[in-house]
């Protein structure tokens, strides 16, 4: 099924990787979609259909969330649109299956970087670059100490009222760890947290589609996430989300995360 999955992903692709695309906005300038995020979506939709029939999808374009099914495909056709759109390398195709409560497979593409990060539950997690050939190499997070950490975090572009929050929250984990770090785009920081390059992940608030596949991945590598209230993550609803390198860390960062602001 893995293997199945990332043929497709790779398929999908091909979509992406062009420079004749429309822009169009949803909601004002910040949130935008193009016409390869609706055509690698649809590509995405009716092949895993083959892939696992009688499957529903919670994806982020059109409205389609059909999560009355045992097995569900939650799918981020373009993960950054807003950097893909600009030429920006971090933008990532996303698709997890999720199994009851959690998710069992996953996949995060960046075309631009050709690096595919996959997981399977209980299996670990895995890097390879299917352009150039290869094998793939597990990952595996850091063992850097929370002082020591860089934060992947980003100022909440689609809730501005939210920023001022955001700001001091950053703000304080700056004075504690080594740096922080704003990619753009969501499941990329988490599988870059995944594979060593981070160690802090914070969003104040994400949609179920920006971390569903790339949270597996980051578990099956050793890390740990939760939400701003520190409980395990819903992934059919949106969520702030937090994710460490280690429980420590984790427990640290939302202690701030939980803080009254002075």
């Amino acid at each position: 099924m893995l293997q199945s999955l990332t043929n497709i992903i790779i398929e999908a692709s091909k979509l992406m990787l062009t420079a004749d695309f429309k822009v169009t906005q949803k909601q004002g300038a910040a949130n935008i979609v193009t016409s390869s995020d609706i055509a690698v979506q649809e590509f995405l939709c009716s092949r895993l259909s083959t892939l696992l029939p009688g499957c529903g999808f919670l994806c982020e374009e059109e409205d389609m969330q059909d999560l009355s099914h045992e097995y569900t495909w939650i799918i981020d056709p373009i993960d950054g649109t807003a950097n893909y759109s600009r030429g920006i390398r971090e933008c990532a195709i996303c698709v997890g299956l999720k199994h009851g409560s959690l998710m069992e497979l996953a996949a995060v593409y960046l075309p631009r970087t050709d690096e595919m990060f996959t997981a399977q539950r209980g299996k670990g997690a895995h890097l390879h670059h299917p352009a150039s050939g290869g094998p793939s190499e597990a990952i595996h997070v850091s063992s850097r100490p929370f002082s020591d950490s860089i934060m992947c975090t980003a100022l909440p572009v689609y809730h501005k009222e939210f920023a001022p929050v955001c700001a001091g929250i950053i703000q304080e984990v700056f004075a504690q760890c080594n740096d922080i770090r704003r990619f753009g785009a969501a499941a990329p920081e988490l599988c870059y947290l995944a594979m060593g390059r981070c160690e802090l992940y914070f969003e104040y608030l994400l949609s179920p589609w920006d971390f569903a596949a790339a949270s597996l991945i980051l578990e099956e590598a050793g890390g740990v996430l939760c939400n701003r209230e520190g409980q395990p993550l819903d992934y059919t609803r949106p969520s702030g989300v937090l994710a460490a390198n280690s429980r420590d860390s984790l427990l640290r960062l939302t202690s701030i995360v939980t803080s009254p602001l002075p």
